[in-house]
């Protein structure tokens, strides 16, 4: 019993050490305003601090008027990667949208927010 124990806590201290680790340089976007139209993406830069591959495997978004793109291949130990989000800018007034990113990192699930209002481009011209 204490062998199996012991193969255990090795198996988990192994698979512990050698883990992904995805950081982001920020977990949020605030567009700001912006006129309707406009080009709406962004990037979320990240880093993988683990020391094995970080595979992206989805992105999920709240709604189809937010796009994400993952990266397509692994990211490999000490480099960064972008994950490209795009909003669309014809729907007007204030957004806040939240992206999970799952990957096979430590923690499988991140959050990301992006956020922002969208002003009407000919009130805009008016002023």
């Amino acid at each position: 019993m204490k062998r199996i124990v012991l193969l255990i806590a090795i198996g988990l201290s192994t698979f512990m050490i050698n883990a992904q680790e995805l950081k982001f340089e920020t977990a949020s976007i605030d567009y700001g305003k912006i006129n309707q139209g406009e080009d709406g993406v962004k990037v979320f830069e990240f880093k993988n601090v683990g020391d094995a591959p970080l595979i992206i495997k989805d992105i999920k978004s709240t709604c189809g008027c937010t796009v994400p793109k993952k990266p397509e291949r692994p990211i490999m130990p000490g480099e960064k990667g972008q994950i490209e989000v795009s909003y669309d800018t014809k729907r007007l007034g204030g957004f806040s949208k939240a992206i999970t990113v799952i990957s096979n990192a430590k923690t499988s699930r991140k959050m990301l927010k992006i956020k922002g209002y969208v002003e009407n481009k000919s009130a805009v011209a008016v002023n």
